[in-house]
């Protein structure tokens, strides 16, 4: 049996603020396989990004560790990439020469970057927009632009924080389809933050529910449905009513803290 490719091992993080300790994550342990499509879900405040950003190797744990293909995590490596909510492209550089950035950094010869961002733009449709600027393009275009910049880079890991969220619903189906052909494709896996309850059910092999702060594992589910997933399917509905359950004793305990901190002031 292969070993598996993200282990998390009784991952912790504490933040300093206003002179307090806050415990963002507590005794957090996940072994994810080669080639599973992992989605963290939980409400705003349960440490879904904080975890993600931990296994890129941008805010490293305050206790336990992280390790992928057997290798400790300490700092961002090329084997985990990231693609952002926001975008995160150079505003300056046309689409090909975003998606081509990466590889230029690494000194992939040139012959070579042509063939990858070429076949990239056309695995994601983007061929037709190669020389225009991140400014003309839509909010779905300028996230594919993103996802092919990952890809470039062929890491095998992909971490993806909340990367649809600001999309409009039919972009973000959209977008959830294309991602699921890329990942079938490439055989990719993929650690995937969101609050969508329906996107999770969507996407996910597996989804693992984190509880509000301190965040820690709430319910960890492997989903047993087919693929296409068809979200007015009675499983997937009753897997949606699951979820929105646990996912609400969240969000009321969120609620009643905020109480309570209100009180106290």
């Amino acid at each position: 049996m292969d070993a598996p490719h993200i282990v998390i091992d009784h991952v912790g993080k504490v933040f300093s603020a206003d002179g307090k300790d806050v415990v963002a994550l507590q005794d957090i342990s996940l072994s994810i396989p080669h080639g599973q499509f992992t989605c963290l879900l939980g409400p705003s405040g349960c440490g879904k990004s904080t975890l993600l950003n931990a296994v890129a190797g941008f805010a490293p744990p305050t206790s336990g560790t992280i390790t992928a293909d057997g290798k400790p995590v300490a700092d961002p490596g090329p084997e985990r990439g990231m693609v952002f909510q926001e975008y995160a492209l150079f505003p300056w550089m046309t689409v090909e020469q975003n998606v081509a950035f990466g590889l230029e950094i690494k000194r992939v010869p040139r012959g070579e970057i042509k063939r990858r961002v070429d076949e990239l733009l056309a695995l994601l449709s983007l061929s037709d927009f190669r020389a225009r600027y991140p400014k003309d393009l839509s909010g779905g275009m300028r996230q594919r632009v993103a996802i092919a910049r990952v890809l470039a880079l062929d890491s095998p890991i992909m971490l993806m924080d909340e990367p649809f969220g600001a999309l409009d619903a039919l972009t973000r189906r959209n977008l959830q389809d294309e991602l699921l052909r890329i990942w079938a494709e490439l055989k990719k896996t993929i650690l995937f933050v969101t609050h969508s309850i329906e996107e999770a059910i969507y996407l996910a092999d597996r989804i693992v529910v984190m509880t509000y702060r301190p965040g820690t594992i709430k319910r960890d589910i492997m989903v047993g449905l087919a693929r296409p997933r068809d979200p007015a399917a009675p499983g997937f509905n009753a897997l949606k009513r699951e979820l929105g359950m646990l996912v609400m004793e969240e969000q009321q305990r969120h609620h009643s803290d905020e109480l309570r901190m209100a009180a106290v002031d």
